[in-house]
């Protein structure tokens, strides 16, 4: 399912200007927000500052999550620019963010081994016990802590080290974008950092429900599902996870085509779909408690060839 465009601009369809536009978006609210900070009343600020919290997770689910699969760009040096810019917009490097992210394709939510590791440093199941998933306060609320960035430095090195310093770069540039925002008015920073971290637990709320009732040993049934209309059209077709995991590789626009490819597949192997946006995964009415998972490790190898497709 390749896409083709006879643009000059965009490697893969014009419609990747929707979420290049809305990642800009991103960054120019988080600048007015600084330059309207000292004229807002309270109750005005605590919305600006949660709608910023969910761009966040929105953001990463959707814009960032659709970049790094899918360059937006023919041009090198546009897509690492725009990279630069999605770092400073979310604040943290996209660069190691797409080494975490191949590496949570490479698991898929995978159990940990003898030694108590994952493959997917993102698992559900990475701090859970006796095959259950973590409980999901703790991994929404500690995973941000969690993050080992030198982990991901060393994981790029080993296959290019200038990227990996690329990825430095990325955290130099953001935390001194912070910085001088706190320097030219300290208490904006006080009242935004609060809001950054609530946005990152809000991403990790939503990629726990991407996976909880997934099945570890059954490629097409690695993620969970959702199709409400309204979050896909939004979070650019993030809904369709189980498809994405199964076909890493496959355009966002191209999600919807995927699903009906392999619906029947995906029902014969009982693949989860849930009915609310995976961040309100919690409120789905068919949220039993899950059986205990037995990871079959051999479909690591089933990992490894889908991400590649």
């Amino acid at each position: 399912m390749r896409l083709k465009t006879d643009s000059i601009v965009f490697a893969h369809t014009r419609w990747d200007a929707v979420p290049a536009l809305a990642g800009a978006a991103h960054l120019a609210y988080v600048i007015l927000l600084f330059l309207a900070f000292r004229h807002l009343a309270w109750w005005a600020l605590l919305g600006l500052g949660l709608i910023y919290s969910v761009s966040i997770a929105w953001n990463v689910n959707g814009v960032s999550h659709s970049f790094l699969h899918n360059r937006f760009f023919r041009s090198k040096a546009l897509n690492r620019g725009y990279s630069i810019l999605e770092s400073l917009a979310c604040g943290f490097s996209q660069v190691l963010y797409e080494d975490i992210h191949r590496r949570h394709h490479m698991g898929n939510a995978d159990l940990p081994d003898e030694q108590g590791k994952t493959i997917d440093p993102l698992s559900i199941y990475k701090n859970g016990h006796d095959g259950e998933p973590e409980n999901p306060w703790s991994y929404v609320f500690l995973s941000f802590f969690r993050d080992n960035p030198r982990e991901a430095f060393d994981s790029i090195a080993r296959r290019d080290r200038a990227q990996a310093w690329w990825g430095v770069g990325e955290i130099a540039l953001f935390v001194a974008f912070f910085t001088t925002l706190g320097i030219l008015n300290w208490h904006f920073i006080v009242y935004f950092l609060p809001f950054w971290y609530l946005g990152h637990c809000l991403s990790y709320l939503n990629g726990y429900f991407l996976h909880f009732g997934g099945n570890p040993d059954v490629p097409i049934a690695w993620g969970v599902s959702c199709y409400e209309w309204f979050y896909n059209t939004v979070w650019f077709n993030n809904g369709y996870h189980a498809e994405h995991h199964y076909r890493p590789r496959v355009h966002w626009t191209q999600m919807r085509e995927l699903h009906r490819q392999i619906e029947t597949a995906q029902k014969a192997a009982g693949t989860r779909v849930i009915k609310p946006p995976h961040a309100l995964g919690f409120l789905d009415p068919n949220l039993p408690a899950l059986p205990k998972v037995s990871r079959n490790r051999e479909s690591r190898a089933h990992a490894d060839a889908a991400s590649a497709r």
